[in-house]
């Protein structure tokens, strides 16, 4: 009776549709016993997922700060690589502004004896260099070659109290001697009299005499002129022209055929005339 019956009703339903209103009504009835049943599953699916999304999140969020620190790192290289950058380009720019043969080289130690000015450099005399060779910047002279170690080399800055450089002045060719202060922004011209045609502001260059440096290249401009009454010379200061505080390059010139032909003449003289002005060392 139950089969003939549920195959009347399968045939009524097929045929006419009439329990389509009864299966709604028993859908909406039966249906919160379906969540009730289902809520198990789906609960634990759901913690799952969140715990999984939470995982992978925690991942993720560690991931782009690991990124972001490695990009600020690189950023913070970028800026510095962009300053260096533009000190070689200055400094490039230099090379066209010097004749001969020229090489850039790169501080590698500072000497750290505040009373003694002086920097070693990656190149050596198998590149080259020689002792007595002139260090120049993008600005004007800053040292020379003391002492050679092949692979490196060790130089004097202009400002080191053991240096010093002659030099002329640009408005009226006057010549003169500039010697080291200890100062990294300081040189003193000790040999001008109480006479002498200096004013502030004078732009001192080499004057090629000795044959270290080559002639016309910027050292420093004066800043300041004294003297006291009675004494026989001014006291006056000059501005160095390089940056001697900041350098990070440098760049290593060799004198042309015609120079060095010159120094040598030069040398002569001072071999026959001891108190004419030269480069020293002491």
């Amino acid at each position: 009776m139950l089969c003939m019956l549920s195959v009347a009703i399968m045939v009524l339903d097929h045929n006419n549709e009439h329990l389509i209103t009864v299966r709604r009504i028993m859908s909406a009835a039966v249906h919160p016993i379906r969540l009730i049943i289902d809520a198990p599953f789906s609960l634990g699916h759901w913690i799952g997922d969140s715990a999984a999304t939470h995982d992978e999140l925690m991942d993720e969020n560690r991931l782009l700060k690991k990124q972001n620190l490695i990009q600020n790192a690189r950023l913070q290289r970028y800026v510095a690589l962009e300053a260096e950058n533009t000190r070689l380009r200055t400094l490039f720019d230099s090379t066209a502004k010097v004749s001969g043969r020229v090489l850039i080289g790169e501080i590698l130690s500072i000497d750290m004896n505040p009373f003694r000015h002086r920097i070693t450099i990656n190149k050596g005399s198998n590149d080259g260099l020689y002792v007595g060779q002139a260090l120049i910047d993008a600005d004007g002279i800053i040292g020379q070659v003391l002492r050679d170690q092949f692979f490196s080399a060790e130089a004097l800055l202009i400002t080191d109290i053991d240096h010093a450089i002659p030099v002329e002045i640009v408005r009226n060719r006057l010549r003169t001697i500039a010697v080291g202060t200890g100062n990294l922004e300081r040189l003193s011209l000790p040999f001008l009299p109480r006479n002498a045609d200096v004013v502030d502001g004078d732009v001192l260059v080499t004057s090629g005499l000795g044959g270290t440096f080559p002639p016309g290249y910027p050292v420093g401009k004066i800043n300041e002129i004294a003297g006291a009454s009675g004494e026989p010379f001014l006291t006056v200061s000059a501005r160095p022209a390089a940056g001697l505080n900041r350098i990070r390059e440098v760049l290593l010139i060799w004198p042309e055929p015609a120079a060095a032909q010159r120094a040598d003449d030069d040398d002569g003289d001072l071999a026959a005339n001891p108190l004419a002005p030269a480069e020293t060392s002491q």
